[in-house]
């Protein structure tokens, strides 16, 4: 900057941290409404955000809270949650986000592992942290946001009530860390991401500037929770262009559009199971009646996109990106009309390189089904304290997604599901996200989700679970009525053999079926299930 130049000036693209970010965006748009949190409700200006930011990152350094450190932090979305990750990242600590679902067994390993110094939540989750933090040395601090101080806790409110409002005297670098975010794998403990300040600024930078040139006139809209790490990355773009963020305590189909219009907002993402389940909302007078300009949605089911665009009367943009790896491939307005309904996730972004190899890591030719490998800025540092894991990840130079894809003559990317959720039957190889859309087809239909049962001829059979409308029963829906529904859009050996209703299927926090709960639902996965082959229900 110029010596007569302020923040409010600064580029966008001269932005590193998030400390600058938050300084900046207080000095450009002030007193405008950065955030809104709907439960409680409880309305931030930019102005809000930067002081009382910096009034918790006083707070906690006068504690003893140092670069480096590692804090936990366990709340719903409350706006407490967003304040103490900026106040973490201006003094160079680390947030570590718990799953406000978490157990005993789930919330030791993160903590003890992650070894954080302190965590910031809120009493109904006191008892469980209580009983965790006795075996764990290393954990000093409780803090409480809803003052329920009580012996070892700390009121976060009564800490920073005379606490400075100046930024801190502390330096922060684009490549420090500022999350430990775990994913919960497949398999094994969950793996701890490394996540830099320059990361989230790459991301910001990417949606803000390219393709869609989000500005201080939109209003964005997120109803997951916080400590996934979608609502960070909307939190970090919205402080870099000025718009204002609705925060919902959570992703409520019944009601989601209601406050898209209540809230008038212009623009939101969603992933998962989330635009089946607005689908299947019924449809109402009001659909249309919106200020939405577009949606981004990873894994927008093809054969509901078109439907999803004529219903709301809005464009539905493909985006791909990972917790390891940020944000790299995107379908661009250009592409879109062609694109839609193909399953195309579009082409890598300009810093992003993106190449599907087979099993060997050799590259496969055009239209060849394989292994998605991405390379360039702005990915996790690696796994915390897992070297070997990191070093399988990045193999040969390439971040390996796990995911199956393939690309076209022009270089447009098409996903076709995990390699982990391929179901290999007597030698074919069956896409369970395939399945489950055409299950979902049907009528009767709410939720799918098809995983594998091992079986001694085939090798695996398709196991489907499915989730019925209110209205519907297994009788006024039997499986008979599936099967057949399927045998008519899909090849014979994709159809499900086993069968079972569920009331709901569980998820992960980003609203994705948590297929490792259902495979491991059971020792024998045909118990409980209806037998297509001989008809019979196990």
């Amino acid at each position: 900057m110029t010596p007569s130049s302020t923040l409010a000036d600064l580029d966008l693209a001269r932005v590193q941290d998030l400390t600058t970010l938050v300084a900046r965006a207080a000095e450009r748009w002030g007193d405008k409404v950065a955030l809104l949190f709907e439960s409680p409700e409880t309305r931030l200006t930019f102005h809000d955000v930067e002081r009382r930011s910096n009034a918790i990152a006083h707070s906690l350094m006068a504690l003893g809270i140092e670069p480096g450190d590692r804090v936990g932090v366990m709340l719903r979305n409350r706006p407490e949650f967003a304040l103490t990750w900026l106040a973490l990242g201006k003094i160079g600590a680390v947030m570590v986000p718990l799953n406000v679902f978490y157990r005993e067994h789930d919330a030791r390993f993160i903590l003890e592992h992650s070894e954080a110094k302190a965590v910031v939540t809120a009493s109904e989750f006191l008892p469980l942290l209580r009983r965790v933090q006795e075996g764990l040395p290393a954990l000093r601090h409780l803090f409480s946001t809803d003052g329920s101080a009580g012996k070892g806790v700390l009121d976060l409110q009564e800490c920073t009530r005379d606490a400075s409002e100046a930024p801190p005297a502390i330096t922060v670098y684009p490549e420090q860390l500022v999350n430990i975010q775990y994913t919960s794998g497949t398999t094994g403990q969950p793996k701890g991401c490394m996540i830099s300040h320059g990361y989230w600024l790459r991301i910001a930078r990417n949606f803000s500037e390219h393709p869609f040139q989000l500005s201080d006139r939109d209003r964005i809209l997120t109803a997951q929770p916080f400590y996934y790490m979608d609502p960070q990355w909307i939190l970090t773009l919205s402080l870099a262009v000025g718009a204002t963020l609705v925060v919902l305590d959570r992703f409520h189909p019944s009601t989601f559009w209601e406050r898209i219009r209540h809230y008038e907002i212009t623009f939101f993402y969603c992933l998962g199971a989330m635009p089946t389940l607005l689908y299947k909302m019924p449809e109402t007078p009001e659909d249309r009646n919106h200020r939405v300009r577009y949606v981004t949605c990873s894994a927008i089911p093809p054969l509901l996109h078109r439907k999803l665009e004529e219903r709301w009367g809005v464009p539905w943009y493909e985006v791909f990106g990972m917790t390891e790896t940020g944000g790299d491939i995107a379908v661009i307005p250009a592409e879109h009309d062609e694109l839609v309904g193909t399953g195309s996730i579009g082409r890598p972004l300009d810093h992003r390189d993106a190449r599907v190899v087979d099993d060997e890591d050799r590259p496969l030719p055009r239209q060849a089904l394989g292994e998605l490998v991405l390379r360039g800025p702005g990915m996790m540092e690696g796994y915390f304290k897992n070297e070997e894991a990191t070093n399988t990840a990045f193999r040969n130079g390439w971040f390996h997604t796990g995911d199956l894809v393939r690309m076209d003559e022009a270089g447009r990317l098409y996903y076709l599901g995990r390699k982990k959720d391929i179901i290999r039957r007597s030698g074919e190889n069956i896409s369970a996200s395939e399945v489950e859309e055409v299950i979902q087809q049907h009528p009767a239909v709410g939720l799918a989700a098809c995983v594998p049962v091992p079986d001694d001829v085939r090798g695996e059979e398709v196991k489907a679970y499915v989730v019925l409308k209110r209205d519907h029963t297994p009788h006024s829906a039997p499986p008979e009525d599936l099967i057949a529904h399927c045998s008519a859009l899909l090849a014979y050996f994709k159809v499900p053999r086993y069968w079972e209703y569920a009331a709901d299927l569980p998820r992960t926090p980003s609203e994705r079926i948590a297929k490792g709960e259902l495979r491991n639902a059971k020792a024998d996965l045909r118990v409980g299930a209806y037998d297509r082959a001989e008809g019979v229900w196990h």
